[in-house]
């Protein structure tokens, strides 16, 4: 072998053990960070907004994920949905902009009833009814 082919043969194979790793790594699930399992059936969630982990849901367009659910301040009401994509599993987000929770990773896309909007996605994501008593929400399962 010729000097000039060892190393092409070094630079690609440093190349793919380089960039490999994140290739395959970028269309997996969310980590599991041990509060992404929603509490059992017949059970609730309480949020305080007067916290700071829940402040952000006074204002509209402000969410939080949850024990494996999101919950988004529409400016019209609230609204809970089951956070993982049904398509591949990655967490998702809420717009306000266009009143809907869009997947990051391959643009699937859910309505504020957890129907799916635009896909890949082709499973809608679980619904919660939520209750507002003074500043606790009350997310239920």
């Amino acid at each position: 072998m010729k000097r000039r082919e060892s190393l092409q043969k070094i630079v690609v194979g440093g190349a793919t053990l380089f960039f490999m790793p994140a290739l395959l790594t970028r269309c997996q699930k969310d980590p599991a960070d041990g509060n992404n399992n929603p509490p059992p059936p017949g059970s609730s969630i309480k949020l305080d907004m007067d916290t700071t982990s829940y402040s952000s849901l006074k204002d509209p367009g402000g969410f939080v994920v949850v024990q494996g659910i999101i919950v988004a301040n529409t400016g019209s009401g609230y609204v809970a949905l089951a956070s993982t994509c049904t398509h591949n599993g990655c967490t998702i987000g809420y717009s306000l902009a266009s009143n809907n929770f869009p997947c990051p990773c391959h643009g699937s896309v859910f309505s504020t009833t957890g129907s799916v909007v635009n896909g890949p996605a082709t499973t809608a994501v679980k619904s919660y009814m939520v209750t507002l008593a003074g500043d606790i929400l009350t997310v239920n399962l």
